[in-house]
């Protein structure tokens, strides 16, 4: 594909971010932007060449779209992405890539049969810690890999809400761990509060199992996610046999702390033991980069070259999967075996 990419964004809630970041990207010709809202496209599209809609089906009629990204609410994210498609643009959805896995299903098929090439906006990915985390992981610099944690908390301003905290915040630690993992979740189960704050889950506690290696017993993974708490935390930590590493989502950060290596029986220096895990040369030099603009540069490059997307919708699937049996569990209270179709 020769010449600059020319390309859309449906929604400008966060989708005003990406609307930014194509702007200034070599090689993309930011065409069209799109939101009901006046106040938003307006402020959007001040001191852009972008044409502005505040209807979507129009913008795909009447301008010739090599791509589109749709960041509109949750509930509407298939209806646009299907019209997207039925277009013949590439599309890169905001995640969740579909409110349910049956959603995202019929997506990924109907991508599929058109030819289309779909992405989901799975940010985390492309964090450079969570990139660094990975590597270091299938290195094995920790071991065999026994367990992995993630703590996800924030204070929920916004009163409109689609989809619950799962489907919403835990989804990035679901898919960062498969991610880190390489591995499939097996089964889960969770607790979770609701009518908190909203009308569906804000909180939950959740289990994961990862289905088993030719090594052994599958990884546990936990998961703390809530919108109720009044700090913001973005962890994510993996323990092995060698030592945990330890990362910032947010800060973009990441620890290495290397189990003792004290022989079996031996006594305990306690104080000794103390000072190594806030040892100062355990930080991990990681230079910082903005996620969305390595997401939508990974995005224009695939399809610029027609090389598969960085974040597949059968990828997108599988963490879909997991949400949905997150939920469940914690609706029902009892385990839930994850789908794999």
């Amino acid at each position: 594909m020769s010449g600059d990419l020319a390309v859309g964004v449906i929604g400008l809630g966060f989708g005003a971010n990406h609307a930014r970041v194509l702007d200034e990207l070599d090689g993309v010709r930011l065409a069209a932007i799109c939101d009901r809202d006046k106040g938003r496209l307006t402020a959007a599209a001040k001191d852009r060449d972008a044409k502005t809609y505040a209807d979507y089906e129009t913008m795909l009629r009447e301008e010739k779209l090599d791509a589109v990204v749709v960041a509109v609410p949750e509930k509407l994210h298939v209806p646009v992405a299907m019209a997207a498609i039925e277009a013949g643009c590439a599309v890169l959805v905001e995640k969740p890539l579909a409110p349910t896995y049956e959603e995202g299903a019929a997506l990924v098929q109907a991508a599929a049969a058109k030819g289309v090439p779909l992405m989901a906006g799975h940010i985390e990915r492309f964090n450079p810690a969570v990139q660094e985390l990975r590597r270091r992981v299938q290195e094995g610099q920790v071991g065999q890999v026994l367990h992995v944690a993630a703590r996800r908390t924030a204070p929920r301003r916004q009163r409109t809400q689609d989809v619950n905290v799962i489907h919403d915040s835990a989804l990035h630690d679901i898919d960062a761990m498969r991610y880190v993992l390489g591995g499939e979740v097996e089964s889960v189960f969770a607790m979770g509060q609701s009518g908190v704050r909203l009308p569906f889950e804000d909180s939950v506690a959740g289990v994961l199992r990862f289905a088993k290696t030719d090594e052994g017993a599958g990884v546990v993974g936990s998961l703390e996610v809530n919108w109720l708490s009044p700090l913001r935390i973005r962890e994510l930590t993996v323990l092995g046999t060698r030592g945990i590493l330890m990362l910032d989502y947010a800060a973009q950060t990441l620890e290495f702390h290397e189990a003792s290596t004290r022989p079996v029986g031996a006594p305990r220096d306690w104080s000794t033991e103390s000072s190594h895990l806030r040892d100062p040369n355990a930080q991990i030099p990681i230079p910082r980069r903005e996620q969305l603009a390595q997401e939508l540069a990974a995005f224009v490059e695939a399809v610029r070259d027609g090389t598969p997307m960085p974040v597949s919708g059968e990828d997108a699937l599988k963490t879909l999967a997991v949400a949905d049996a997150l939920t469940q569990s914690a609706r029902t209270g009892q385990p839930v075996t994850v789908r794999r179709d």
